[in-house]
């Protein structure tokens, strides 16, 4: 098994956090993961996206270039990189900022209210663990308890922001009926 995802959106957004965690969260559950993050020159409102690899056996390259999965938190996210996904590929995108998804027959797509959800919790600021939350049910092969331990892992002394963290993800988690 090798999944490859792409993690896209703007600098600001958590997209590279979203990548990390999982990453954790992924060798935590014994599986090889690669982690190649990018962004542009100005870190808040540039762009910004990573690539993930996850296996069961080593990893080759860390490059995606035809990813399985693409998870889009604006617009231009989905705009840059919609092309590039895998036919039977999936999409993820925050319908909160998209308004346009480009027609493409080959692929699934979910919509996530993620700033509605995040809103609703009563911290926008944590979007992306509430995209991150409905990743991990989609693909099924991390425990939303290995993403809580990767969270604390991460963010140690910032309890709170951990513990909001998690809500976020389980909210995610919760919300999304996927096949």
């Amino acid at each position: 098994m090798l999944l490859k995802l792409l993690l896209a959106g703007s600098g600001g957004q958590g997209v590279l956090t979203i990548g990390n965690v999982l990453g954790n969260a992924s060798m935590l559950d014994d599986y090889h993961v690669t982690f190649l993050p990018s962004y542009g020159a100005a870190m808040r409102g540039g762009t910004a996206n990573c690539t993930l690899c996850i296996s069961d056996e080593e990893i080759a390259s860390p490059v995606a270039s035809v990813p399985d999965i693409i998870v889009a938190m604006n617009q231009p996210s989905i705009l840059s990189f919609i092309s590039r996904l895998e036919p039977g590929g999936q999409l993820l995108y925050n319908a909160d900022l998209v308004d346009l998804v480009p027609e493409r027959g080959d692929i699934e797509m979910f919509a996530v209210p993620a700033n509605r959800i995040a809103r609703e919790m009563g911290n926008e600021r944590s979007v992306n663990m509430v995209m991150l939350g409905a990743l991990v049910k989609m693909i099924t092969i991390i425990k939303v308890e290995t993403i809580s331990s990767s969270i604390g892992m991460m963010m140690g002394s910032k309890k709170k922001i951990a513990e909001s963290s998690v809500n976020a993800v389980r909210a995610g988690y919760e919300g999304f009926p996927f096949k």
